[in-house]
């Protein structure tokens, strides 16, 4: 399994049988990378509705012919504009080609923002874990500090976890190091902060205030983690 980071909550998994990218937010994203032309993915895992998630979504699941994974309610906005999608909710399970995904708990809205301005509410924020080819990875979504993290931890054994340290919108480097300690993940690596001015965060802040700095990884923008 191979993984990467693209900015704000982008991250691509790739597995031996399947291309995935999550919160695809790349044209309006200043740290992104990444070209939505360019892009090869099978999957789009979505955490909520906000735009800076959802981004290009539709770009991406148009040109490939890709299966949106959402909220049932963010899966069915997308399933009305014709599009292939599978809705789960936060506490289920599903075995996927690629391996079995967890829909966990997030504390965070989930609006959308039409182009002429108006909000829709599309269902409960989100995090998720995945379970593939012998590694378990957890990507928190937009959340803050809640106390069922702990449950998380004690129910996978995470090998990575990828969580928000911008705060003012979501933990902050000291409440993502609590979490750190809560889920017991073997890494964990810091994402969505820097891309705004109101998130603006120095990494190595939530790297020392883990109990164990080696515990934190600051991965950067495109570089491939490999997990053998």
């Amino acid at each position: 399994m191979k993984i990467s980071w693209h900015g704000q909550a982008c991250l691509q998994i790739e597995t031996e049988k399947s291309r995935l990218i999550i919160d695809p937010y790349i044209t309006d994203n200043p740290l992104s990378d990444l070209t939505v032309s360019d892009l090869q993915v099978d999957y789009i895992l979505l955490t909520h509705a906000h735009n800076d998630h959802i981004g290009d979504t539709e770009a991406i699941a148009r040109q490939n012919d890709a299966t949106i994974i959402a909220n049932f309610e963010i899966a069915t906005y997308f399933a009305n504009k014709g599009l292939k999608t599978h809705g789960m909710q936060p506490g289920g399970a599903y075995n996927f080609d690629f391996g079995k995904l967890f829909m966990t708990s997030a504390i965070h809205g989930s609006t959308y923002e039409e182009s002429d301005g108006s909000l829709i509410t599309l269902g409960l924020a989100a995090g998720f874990v995945l379970e593939a080819e012998g590694k378990a990875i957890y990507h928190a979504g937009d959340t803050g500090l809640f106390y069922d993290m702990k449950l998380i931890g004690h129910s996978h054994q995470l090998d990575y976890a990828f969580l928000p340290i911008g705060d003012n919108f979501t933990m902050g480097p000291k409440e993502a190091a609590k979490a750190a300690r809560w889920i017991q993940a073997n890494q964990v690596v810091p994402i969505h902060f820097n891309t705004f001015p109101l998130i603006n965060q120095n990494p190595e802040d939530f790297i020392q205030a883990l109990d164990d700095p080696r515990q934190g990884v600051i991965l950067p923008i495109g570089k491939v983690l490999d997990l053998i």
